[in-house]
This record gives structure tokens, sequence and C-alpha cells, in this order.
């Protein structure tokens, strides 16, 4: 449905269009650099406009082995679990959140703007609804353009 559609920014859009074509090998052994908070960044030249790309995580949030609780705990976990994405949100972790649109495997996504794959495991595996097994998380490292955003 064409309401269901976001549109993107132009420089939103850059980046993803470097995110698809580039080769981020040769980047990473020529330009990438670690920035004074240990993010992993480096900068693209396109006409006169320069863009800083920088590592975050996107997480995919998937449903877990265990997902036989009751009605009412199934609940009390669900406000864990929002309580510690609020948390992340109010830390300065977490960029964008949200569920799926259908009722597949894959819950939700969000995208953590955190220095390390460890941090971040760290953090999901404080999350109440993957420590009661209703939910697993699978993480991957993406590359944004700073200051990119949704309309």
């Amino acid at each position: 449905m064409l309401s269901n559609i976001l549109t993107i920014s132009s420089k939103c859009f850059f980046a993803l269009l470097v995110v698809i074509l580039v080769d981020f090998t040769p980047i990473s052994a020529q330009n990438l650099e670690i920035d004074s908070l240990g993010f992993e960044t480096f900068t693209i030249q396109e006409g006169d406009t320069t863009y800083q790309m920088k590592k975050y995580f996107l997480v995919y949030l998937k449903q877990g082995p265990n997902r036989d609780q009751s009605t009412e705990e199934a609940a009390k976990i669900q406000e864990g679990h929002m309580n510690h994405m609020n948390q992340l949100a109010e830390d300065g972790h977490l960029c964008i959140a949200g569920p799926m649109g259908d009722d597949g495997e894959t819950r939700g996504i969000m995208i953590l703007s955190v220095p390390t794959l460890e941090q971040v495991q760290e953090m999901v595996d404080k999350d109440p609804a993957v420590i009661a097994g209703r939910l697993i998380m699978e993480i991957h490292p993406w590359w944004g353009a700073v200051g990119s955003k949704l309309h």
C-alpha cells in the first residue's frame, strides 16, 4: 500500500545507495577511523557534499523458543521489554525501533548507536523478553550517514 512506503530524503537515499554499492573492505583498510567515543566511521565525498558514515547495529527481534507463557506472564514480559527499550532510548543508544507489520518470525527491529558488538550483546542479553526466551535477537553491523532520518 502506497501509504506504507517511507519516503527518504536525498541524503538518506544516498546513504542507502552507499550501503548497497560500496565494498567496505577497501574503505575499512584505507579510510576507517575510530572517533573519540569509540565508534567506527569513515567519510565519503559526493560532489560538494561530504557524508560521515558511522557503524550502528541493526538488531532483528525474532520469535524465541519459549513462547508458551500465560497471557498474564507474556504481558508482564512485554512490559519489561518495553521498559528496557525505553531505557536504551533514554541512555541515547536506541536510534529507532518498531514492530513488524505482519505476524512472521521477525517481530521487530531496532538500530542501536553503540561502539562495539560486545556492548550491543550485553544490552540485548538484559532484555526481559530475551531472558524469558520469548525473543532472540540477531545482530548485524550497519553503516548509516550521520544525520540521516526517516520521513
